[in-house]
């Protein structure tokens, strides 16, 4: 990996390798797709139908994210080890709501709507740990708004 950087969209990107850019660009995509389908989950009628396939759709989305995050950690694991311990917590989540609503376990609506919540809450964490303090509004925010890694 070079020691150059690559500005993207003001954001800073700590490599000027091809590979590097094109495993961050994939995860940018799924990562905003991610987030996109989860909120349409959210706001879709519960039941069978679009819910189910919007949240299918998060799941399936989700685990791209977290492969591609664990890749892009592990090439910088010093920098960006926090990113994968986020990354295995919202997976995790999700894999739990997930499989809370099909083995029909306890209580099983409530585990899965704590579970895929606190996914997707853990999603957006991670993007603001790694983003917030390049994003232009939260750039006024005072320092300590921001996790220091």
């Amino acid at each position: 990996m070079a020691d150059g950087i690559t500005v993207v969209a003001g954001i800073p990107i700590p490599s000027t390798s091809p590979a590097f850019l094109v495993g961050v660009a994939f995860h940018v995509v799924v990562g905003i797709a991610c987030i996109v389908v989860g909120v349409l989950a959210m706001l879709s009628t519960k039941g069978r139908g679009r819910h189910s396939s919007f949240g299918t759709t998060y799941y399936w989305c989700l685990l791209a994210v977290f492969l591609s995050a664990s890749v892009l950690a592990a090439v910088r694991w010093t920098e960006d080890y926090h990113l994968f311990i986020l990354g295995v917590l919202s997976f995790g989540a999700a894999s739990g709501g997930r499989l809370a609503l099909r083995r029909r376990w306890w209580k099983s609506v409530y585990l899965h709507v704590i579970e895929m919540g606190s996914s997707y809450v853990l999603v957006l964490t991670a993007f603001y740990v790694h983003n917030g303090k390049n994003l232009p509004v939260w750039q006024e925010l005072p320092e300590t708004a921001f996790w220091k890694s």
